[in-house]
């Protein structure tokens, strides 16, 4: 019959920066690598329940090919004779969005769409653990969807959760080109396996991922106006022999810096360095010396 990652999740699409993404908790060992499913362009599935893996690759491909959220799920469940224990959240890349619940989940279970989401969950508390979802994913437009997917799938914890507990938590955003150096479209993909506390690991997650991967419309500062002190910063963590050295020593040592540190998509050649590394440098000086 499959597996049962009794849940609460959350697809949504992002218009603005073509983002699609889904957040997820669960009672449940590494429900990031049974619940989430998206394509960029295509759309954002979310399995539950009894959850039947096939619909998450399935239901990319209809929707791929054209097919609405509500034509995609009509065709999942009319093939699957155990439909009624499933649960199922999609949406896709115009943000039509569907949720369908089986009448054989354990309650509470149910959903809700708005524009650009759908939100579901079984094994609840009670409904309240949707609504809080809904509301304050709606209450969080212009923000990275990222973080606003985290932040639906915490309101939805404050206001009761699963009813079992917590174990395991996921955020998935994928968008064309925007993976590591750019060569494929997993923007984001962080999973908590197993934690007492997943959706506040997942969120910390997800503020290292803002170190490390650059954002739109982030600060920069010129290379040159800052050389004194990222040269004495980079002296004491060892990487240059002279604080005082010139503009080129600097960017070399920075740029070595930047590779030993898993920085390297930070790196630019505009003669530019963004605040965050400046920060991060910073920080990590000020606690050496």
């Amino acid at each position: 019959m499959g597996l049962q990652p009794s849940t609460f999740s959350i697809v949504a699409f992002d218009p603005v920066q073509q983002q699609l993404g889904i957040a997820v908790q669960s009672k449940f060992l590494a429900v990031g690598a049974v619940v989430p499913w998206a394509k960029a362009g295509a759309g954002a599935v979310a399995t539950q329940s009894w959850a039947n893996t096939a619909y998450g690759p399935a239901g990319l491909d209809l929707l791929s090919r054209g097919a609405t959220p509500l034509e995609a799920l009509d065709d999942l469940l009319e093939a699957d004779p155990e439909r009624d224990s499933r649960q199922v959240g999609i949406v896709d890349a115009e943000g039509r969005a569907a949720t369908f619940t089986g009448s054989a989940c354990f309650p509470w279970a149910g959903g809700r769409t708005g524009e650009n989401y759908a939100c579901q969950g079984n094994i609840l508390v009670g409904p309240e653990t949707v609504d809080a979802m809904a509301a304050q994913y709606e209450a969080t437009e212009g923000q990275e969807l990222a973080f606003r997917l985290v932040g639906a799938i915490q309101a939805a914890q404050a206001a009761g959760g699963d009813s079992r507990g917590q174990q395991s938590a996921a955020v998935v955003v994928v968008q064309e080109g925007a993976g590591y150096g750019g060569f494929n479209d997993r923007y984001l993909d962080l999973r908590v396996d197993d934690h007492p506390a997943p959706i506040e690991e997942l969120h910390r997650l997800l503020t290292l991922h803002v170190l490390y991967y650059p954002r739109l419309g982030e600060s920069t500062v010129e290379l040159t106006g800052v050389i004194q002190q990222l040269g004495a910063d980079l002296a004491t963590l060892g990487y240059l022999d002279d604080p005082a050295a010139d503009t080129n020593m600097v960017a070399d040592a920075l740029r070595r810096f930047s590779m030993r540190e898993n920085l390297e998509e930070r790196l630019r050649d505009d003669g530019r360095v963004f605040q965050v590394v400046l920060e991060y440098i910073r920080e990590m000086a000020a606690e050496a010396r």
